[in-house]
């Protein structure tokens, strides 16, 4: 019962939590005292509609939960200071300003707060999850204790940064050389710089990163599973989904996804195909997207917090688009595979890497409307569609097989094991 509180309470937020003033109240005696390995996991990157990051600690609270060897504190920005115990896992908001043009997103700029609770935790060992501001709040109180951290890859800095900062003025390999540049140096801090992907690993240790450790990311393979499909028309009925081929994508909706390529040439696909788009989430390019010219033939949805329906959603459709290169792992696509959901993905990033290794979808060329338009009709035309549901099978057993999150997070929690044992704790 523990560990479904927890995970309710943090998912929704929907259960109260106590406003507190992290640099001066008394904080509460450590959960589980006894436990053989506590890690104190702090991120920028949560928010409420945020996901792969959220979920990926939702997630590691569960497990964190269901095995009382370990212990784990939670430090996130919020609008106000709060805090919440559950019985292995204690999470902190810490009151932070909204990041321009990224919401849901908080920086994180209370070093003091920050400093206290890591002293007053003891964590074995600290991960950040974001690459700017955090790693460096937590560094020195980290040295001082003698505590290893680790960096989660969450965020393809470099490409993301090229792309954006660099394109706009035409700066795009310096943007990227300065981009690794600080890469490497935060790595000389880490005991072990943990990515998502295969690929992903190869990148960081080609660019001179030196511990990389490669771990995926998990999909909860009971909640996504292709037993939702049944609930297809139900779902798409209460949705105001059409009854033609559907495609999908669901996440935040940022420049560096590169939806603007999928509507540039979906227009196509409905053309040749009938096969309809829809968008879900939130992000600071909702306008622009619902501006577009092929946007009023889009169906927008919001974010969509609970799993319950989400994984519904994604076993309602006929297709995953994920279009950004910039992806380091892309969870609600291996979701969507794990329902039984083919992907449609650009030819480089984590989606590309999952869909070549599975065959559970196709690659188009990155930037490419032209591609996508292609590569789409040949997955949702009607001569093709018994190869559609052949790629959907294969992907379901790829997400079964080497995402299942208590398989990945084991593998988590030896790498913080071996970390540990280096660094002579």
């Amino acid at each position: 019962m523990a560990a479904e509180i927890t995970a309710e309470r943090i998912a929704s937020q929907a259960l109260p939590v106590a406003p507190f003033r992290p640099a001066s109240v008394p904080l509460p005696a450590r959960l589980r005292p006894h436990a053989t390995l506590g890690v104190l996991d702090a991120t920028e990157w949560y928010g409420e509609t945020s996901g792969g990051i959220r979920t990926y600690l939702h997630e590691k609270a569960r497990f964190v939960n269901r095995h009382p060897e370990f212990r784990q504190s939670i430090v996130v920005p919020g609008a106000v200071d709060a805090m919440h115990d559950d019985e292995g896992v204690r999470t902190f908001h810490l009151r932070g300003p909204s990041i321009p043009r990224h919401r849901p997103y908080r920086m994180m700029l209370s070093s003091r707060s920050l400093a206290r609770i890591v002293r007053h935790e003891r964590p074995d060992i600290i991960e950040s999850g974001s690459p700017f501001m955090v790693p460096w709040l937590l560094a020195p109180e980290a040295r001082r204790l003698g505590i290893p951290m680790v960096c989660f890859h969450h965020t393809d800095l470099a490409g993301v940064l090229s792309r954006t900062v660099g394109t706009r003025y035409g700066l795009q390999k310096t943007v990227a050389s300065l981009s690794w540049r600080y890469l490497r140096q935060l790595d000389r801090h880490v005991g072990a710089t943990i990515v998502a992907t295969r690929s992903g690993a190869a990148e960081l240790e080609q660019h001179g990163l030196s511990n990389v450790v490669h771990v995926p990311l998990g999909v909860d393979v009971g909640m996504f599973s292709p037993v939702r499909r049944a609930l297809r028309d139900e779902v798409r009925a209460a949705l105001g989904l059409p009854d033609t081929p559907l495609a999908a994508f669901v996440g935040r909706f940022a420049r560096e996804k590169e939806l603007d390529v999928v509507l540039d040439g979906w227009a196509r696909v409905e053309q040749h195909t009938g096969a309809r788009l829809l968008l879900v989430g939130a992000g600071p390019e909702e306008a622009r997207l619902k501006a577009h010219a092929y946007g009023p033939r889009v169906f927008f949805l919001p974010f969509i917090q609970e799993r319950v329906p989400l994984a519904n959603l994604l076993a309602a459709i006929d297709l995953y688009v994920a279009a950004g290169p910039a992806e380091t792992f892309g969870l609600s696509a291996v979701e969507a595979m794990a329902t039984g959901t083919p992907v449609l993905t650009a030819n480089r990033g984590a989606v590309a890497e999952h869909v070549r290794r599975s065959d559970g979808g196709q690659l188009f060329e990155a930037g490419n409307p032209s591609s996508v338009a292609v590569v789409a009709e040949q997955l949702l035309s009607g001569a093709s569609r018994g190869g559609l549901r052949e790629h959907g099978d294969r992907a379901q057993r790829f997400a079964v097989t080497e995402h299942a999150w208590d398989t990945v997070l084991r593998q988590l929690f030896t790498v913080y094991h071996n970390v540990v044992v280096a660094h002579g704790r």
